[in-house]
């Protein structure tokens, strides 16, 4: 049987042969487009967070800036956090005990309308603790930390010509090339997720060789430094929490080697191979989270890769890099002159309203390239800057943000096709259910758990510290819906039974516990805050919209499990129940109870809409008068935002069909910013946009932003949320007349493939994993289809099979 791709490009070749004005595409051309997914430049970096350039294997994140005398590395391992109990004796998740007790008065004060009073108790009574906040440092709560500088230092002449940094994105390889002192010197970095190290070669052709010096900087820890078996090994612990951690650095070289000093020295190599691995004490497991023998683990790391080589273990990275990065491809016009251009001037020029199809292509595959790099099966979540931070205090600590952003970061996952990259965040959820469960009893006296706003690697699920931003219990049931999409992408009813149900059945226990009626007998959320906006209310929308998932989602599990029939049944009670969602005074969807939406109110946050994305309960098609309310609220509210605001916009342009509005909003989250972030005052009304390496600024960088462009483009040309249905370009912006997209996951178990020409589809190819049906949407044409497990069809444009 033939490959989907092999069929893919059959088609293509076919199709675009009977095209007088189309390109002809072959599988050489798939090929030539998928080596152009680079990024690169004719000068050093300059910036960390602007101009370094990131790789990563999920466990250890490096950013290297292509430096020519003394090369900077900058690296993190994953679990490096300070904050927990060895940073404060009281740590205890930020809970408070008996904080419960205060809820009746707070509900009774804003039944009587006396807003401010009950706003000032809940910020009294209900907010987590801490420890200390001073010079953005959160004490007890803590934040991710830079591991070190790997400083690699080339005795040569400063001058230099022919320059080029370079990040391959396909294969995860970074390289460095350049010409001094009459010497070509080249440089190639990546993170092998199967070694679990992070390894840098530096060349040259020198006939002598060349003198290197090797220096590791470590911040904010007591460590020690020595050498020994061509090992550079330093370890200590966190002044913050006495977090134990060790990093190796393994060195082959066909030069000399000394240590002195803490210095590395490596005289007349030819090469200079480092294998740098790094791991600490930390192991996710509720309440003490430590116990791992990190040294043992290291050591043999160490020893596998000295039972290899360079070649081999390039070779292997490679191999499992491309095997996930290549299952998605997408061109949106052909423009190969454009990669001759360095990414930076190409940006610049974008931004200034030139077109570059293939830099929007580019910029799509950088999002599922991060998440490669920064979660595979085995680590830690991405956090909100996924695994790379270069400061003791980054902003919001680095941490795991629940009102939208750790959703957000993985919100391309299934449908980019890189399940097994969701599943550490699944796992790292299922964790969080114990620690959660005693806040949901100190905070609400309910079953069941939660997370609030901020949550660290120790367990920290209460309230944030301040209000209204730190209060929002529905983080654990926004969560959730990650477990229920894994499942509705693979149909892997084990999975349902023994990961996924658990979950939303422990989080809807909650909210049957926390859920009070209002005047009319409508269940709300007692009290709530739309996230990071507004006052205290009964009934900010989003908490309602996110448990009518929840519920619903119970249900449906229930019905394909034939479970729990009693707890479905209280569960489908309450469901009905809930606020119906409103359509306020001037035709807009209401973002809480009352109607008090300001029309010329430009917050970044539009947390109302969470019914139209991520979830579907509101569609142009089933609710066409709230698809238009969604539209007035997302209109108003204007083209502007952070960088995670503007992915957020493109995806609810896409759900509405506004295919047009939607690319403006992603030209919009692509303009070039030359703010790093940490001026005075971060911009959170029109700060947003991209870096000259692409990464997303909120401003700082944050990978949320990344990730929700990666998603909103799959929005734009593929949906699969309504009724078992896959609509084909349903939000296809002028701009891209022609394109190809292979590889792209639907919900059902489906993976497609399809081309257009004209603005128009011109075949669709569909492999569905498992027996089942699903409908075909193109336009208004719409076909029932049935399909066994594995089976491949190809339809036209008309939706009829090509036999």
């Amino acid at each position: 049987m033939k490959t989907l791709q092999q069929i893919f490009v059959a088609i293509l070749v076919t199709v675009f042969c009977s095209c007088a004005e189309q390109k002809v595409f072959t599988e050489k051309d798939i090929q030539n487009n998928k080596s152009d997914l680079k990024l690169w430049y004719n000068a050093p970096a300059k910036s960390w967070s602007m101009d370094a350039l990131p790789i990563g294997n999920g466990y250890l994140g490096a950013m290297f800036f292509g430096k020519v005398y003394e090369e900077r590395i900058q690296f993190n391992e994953e679990s490096l956090w300070t904050g927990g109990k060895g940073s404060w004796e009281d740590y205890n998740g930020g809970n408070r005990p008996g904080a419960y007790r205060h809820l009746p008065e707070i509900r009774r004060l804003i039944e009587k309308g006396n807003y401010k009073d009950a706003n000032t108790l809940a910020k009294k009574e209900l907010i987590g603790k801490i420890k200390n906040v001073s010079n953005g440092h959160f004490e007890g709560f803590g934040a991710f930390q830079p591991f070190g500088d790997l400083l690699v230092t080339s005795k040569s002449d400063r001058i230099y010509q022919d320059y080029r940094r370079e990040l391959d994105i396909s294969n995860g390889v970074g390289y460095v090339q350049y010409k001094a002192n009459g010497i070509t010197f080249e440089r190639t970095y990546f993170a092998s997720y199967p070694k679990h190290a992070l390894v840098f070669q530096f060349k040259n052709n020198s006939n002598e060789g060349v003198d290197y010096e090797v220096n590791q900087d470590n911040v904010g820890s007591d460590s020690n430094m020595s050498f020994e078996n061509n090992q550079l090994i330093i370890s200590g612990e966190l002044i913050d929490n006495g977090m134990a951690f060790e990093s190796r650095l393994l060195i082959d070289s066909d030069g000399e080697i000394s240590f002195t000093d803490k210095t590395l020295h490596v005289r007349n190599a030819k090469y200079l191979n480092l294998y740098l691995t790094a791991a600490t004490d930390y192991v996710n497991d509720y309440p003490n989270y430590k116990g791992k023998d990190f040294i043992a683990q290291n050591k043999k790391i160490i020893e596998s890769l000295k039972q290899s080589n360079y070649e081999a273990v390039l070779k292997e990275h490679i191999a499992d890099f491309s095997a996930l990065h290549n299952r998605v491809h997408l061109s949106l016009g052909n423009n190969q002159e454009q990669g001759k251009i360095p990414t930076n001037n190409r940006l610049d020029s974008y931004a200034k309203g030139g077109l570059d199809p293939s830099l929007e292509a580019l910029y799509f595959q950088y999002g599922r390239y991060l998440l490669i790099s920064s979660s595979r099966p085995g680590t830690l979540p991405a956090n909100l800057q996924g695994k790379w931070n270069d400061r003791t205090a980054p902003a919001w600590a680095s941490d795991y943000h629940a009102n939208i952003n750790v959703q957000m970061i993985y919100w391309p996952a299934e449908s980019a096709n890189l399940a097994e990259c969701h599943e550490p965040l699944i796992e790292y959820i299922d964790k969080l259910r114990e620690p959660g469960s005693q806040t949901a009893k100190d905070f609400f006296n309910a079953r069941g758990w939660v997370v609030n706003t901020m949550n660290n690697t120790f367990g920290y699920t209460a309230p944030g510290w301040g209000f209204p931003w730190g209060f929002f219990p529905a983080g654990a049931a926004w969560l959730t819906r990650h477990a229920w999409e894994h499942y509705k992408y693979s149909n892997d009813k084990i999975f349902l039974a023994e990961k996924a149900y658990p979950l939303i059945k422990d989080a809807a226990l909650f909210w049957l516990d926390y859920l009070s009626k209002d005047e009319h007998g409508h269940l709300v959320s007692f009290p709530s805050y739309s996230p990071e906006h507004g006052e205290i209310s009964a009934g900010a929308y989003m908490d309602i919209q996110i448990v009518w998932d929840l519920f619903h989602n119970c249900m449906q599990a229930h019905d394909i499990l034939g479970i729990d029939d009693e707890f479905s049944k209280q569960i489908e009670i309450a469901h009905a129940k809930l606020l119906p969602l409103k359509i306020g005074n001037w035709g807009q969807l209401q973002e809480w109870k009352e109607d008090v939406d300001d029309p010329e109110n430009k917050h970044r946050h539009v947390s109302h809409l969470y019914a139209l994305y991520p979830s579907n309960q509101i569609s142009t098609n089933l609710t066409s008068s709230l698809a238009e309310a969604a539209k007035v609220s997302l209109d108003a509210r204007g083209d502007e935002g952070t960088g995670w605001a503007l992915g957020w916009k493109i995806n609810l342009w896409a759900r509405l069909h506004n295919g047009d509005r939607a690319y403006k909003m992603l030209r919009r989250a692509m303009k070039l910013s030359l703010d790093d972030g940490w001026g005075e005052k971060r911009n959170m009304l029109d700060g947003g946009g991209v870096y000259s390496n692409l990464l997303s600024t909120h401003p700082p960088f944050q990978l949320d932003g990344n990730m929700g462009v990666t998603a909103g483009i799959i929005e734009m040309l593929l949906q699969s949320h309504d009724d078992n249905t896959i609509d084909l370009l349903p939000a296809l912006p002028s701009s891209w007349k022609e394109g190809t997209v292979s590889g792209l996951k639907a919900r059902g178990g489906y993976e497609v493939s399809f081309t257009w020409a004209a603005s128009k589809l011109v075949s669709v190819t569909i492999h569905s994993k498992s027996d089942g049906f699903c409908k075909v949407k193109n336009a208004d044409i719409i076909k029932r289809i049935e399909l066994k497990a594995n089976q491949i069809i190809t339809l036209n444009a008309t939706l009829d099979v090509i036999p």
